[in-house]
């Protein structure tokens, strides 16, 4: 009984084989390049062992409760529609304007419309599958080469390896879209969502987009394992919104990085609101000089939520700037984890790097590790760091009441008032009226 129990305190790897690399690949009718680049990464997946507390990384986050009897079940299209999706989050993000939207439901792609303007413009914004027969020198170049590479973890190498569905975003040298793209991967079904998004903006181009994960409260686990890929080449400028909202039974474990370039910008903003377990990787490697990247990200967590956070702001060449702001509240038994760290490698000089978290802890149990961390290996840069974790100051309720308000209405005030550094730095209304939607729900507890 005693072995039994040791058994279930393993970190154990899902039910997942080669075979279904092969099967999954065939069942499309991909192309051998990237039916071996999905080999590859499973050899590297194969080799890595499953991370565990023992691993710096993850010594805070500790999955072994994740039952892979549901959540590591590969899944595959049943007919799903997109009305299936919520319809607010399917609604234009610019008036009745939209550039283009891609969504799926589970793992098949249900909905795909492009406006006539972006194709003059040269964008493609299809799945990634079709992406990789229709444009192969274009994905095979980036994918998994230069931002999220199948040796960056484990779960990076299952993505590589096993990742059923996906976007593609490119859009020409010296091209200024103006209308967005939105993308949207929803989970109908209990099971592992396996879900990638590659972004290539060349030289001097620009370009909104907004992705958004989400799913019902499931009855079993599920898991998400991602990847983003943003690929910004020099002087191109990307406004990246990226949000979840996942039900509670949902496991993510994901790799996010971009990719900057000389004089390039990433404005990259991160809503995370639902899920049961949240483990994502956010990096940004300011690679080119003169190269600018923002990092914001609100959260809210409630119940036993628990939310791990680790971002890199890496600065790789001189004359670079990085700037870091992630709020979060907290309520209940929930729990969240911010590792966040800011490198500047030899000859990086003329460095500008801040990162800030700021934690509202609204009774309960709940708990925030906040660990912000500097790496600096040159010696003419202006790096600092700042965090801060408390309750709402009781005088500033009691201003609120005796000005009529009832006790809640005053702190969802306060909490509204705390988000709009970063919600602010949304660029669609629509969806900054969504996030707000998801705090009140997130503190009536509904």
């Amino acid at each position: 009984m005693a072995t039994r129990r040791r058994a279930a305190r393993e970190f154990i790897a899902p039910p997942l084989t080669r075979d279904m690399v092969e099967a999954l690949s065939a069942r499309y009718n991909e192309p051998d390049w990237l039916r071996q680049k999905r080999l590859d990464a499973w050899t590297v997946y194969e080799s890595l062992p499953m991370p565990t507390t023992k691993d710096e990384a993850w010594r805070r986050t500790d999955y072994r409760h994740i039952d892979w009897a549901s959540a590591g079940v590969l899944l595959t299209p049943n007919g799903g529609r997109v009305e299936e999706i919520p319809a607010a989050n399917r609604e234009p993000l610019l008036g009745e304007e939209q550039g283009g939207m891609v969504a799926f439901v589970d793992d098949g792609l249900v909905y795909h419309d492009v406006d006539q303007r972006l194709r003059d413009q040269g964008v493609i914004f299809t799945d990634l599958r079709t992406a990789a027969r229709e444009y192969p020198d274009l994905v095979r170049a980036h994918l998994a080469t230069e931002a999220v590479p199948a040796d960056q973890g484990k779960f990076a190498a299952l993505n590589a390896a096993l990742w059923t569905h996906g976007v593609f975003l490119y859009v020409p040298r010296g091209q200024a879209v103006q209308l967005p793209a939105h993308s949207i991967f929803y989970a109908n079904r209990p099971g592992a969502v396996i879900g990638r998004i590659l972004v290539v903006l060349e030289d001097g181009a620009s370009i909104d987009y907004l992705h958004e994960s989400l799913s019902p409260d499931l009855n079993a686990d599920a898991s998400f394992i991602g990847a983003v890929e943003l690929i910004i080449k020099n002087n191109a400028s990307l406004r990246f919104v990226n949000l979840q909202d996942w039900g509670h039974s949902m496991f993510e474990f994901s790799h996010q990085r971009a990719r900057v370039g000389n004089d390039g910008q990433l404005d990259w903003v991160s809503g995370q609101m639902g899920g049961k377990m949240i483990k994502a990787f956010l990096e940004i490697e300011l690679d080119g000089k003169g190269s600018w990247g923002r990092m914001s990200a609100m959260y809210f967590t409630d119940g036993s939520q628990f939310m791990d956070l680790d971002t890199q702001q890496n600065h790789n060449a001189p004359h670079t700037t990085s700037d870091l702001l992630f709020k979060g509240v907290l309520k209940d038994q929930s729990r969240s984890v911010w590792q966040g760290m800011i490198k500047a490698l030899p000859g990086a000089q003329k460095t500008d790097g801040f990162q800030a978290n700021r934690t509202v802890i609204l009774g309960g149990e709940a708990r925030a590790d906040s660990i912000p961390g500097l790496e600096i290996q040159a010696d003419d840069v202006r790096c600092t760091h700042a965090s801060a974790t408390g309750q709402i100051d009781e005088e500033v309720l009691y201003y609120l009441m005796s000005r009529g308000l009832p006790r809640m209405e005053a702190i969802k005030l306060t909490i509204d008032g705390f988000f709009v550094p970063v919600l602010d730095r949304i660029p669609f209304e629509p969806v900054r009226e969504r996030m707000m939607a998801y705090v009140e729900r997130k503190l009536l507890g509904s």
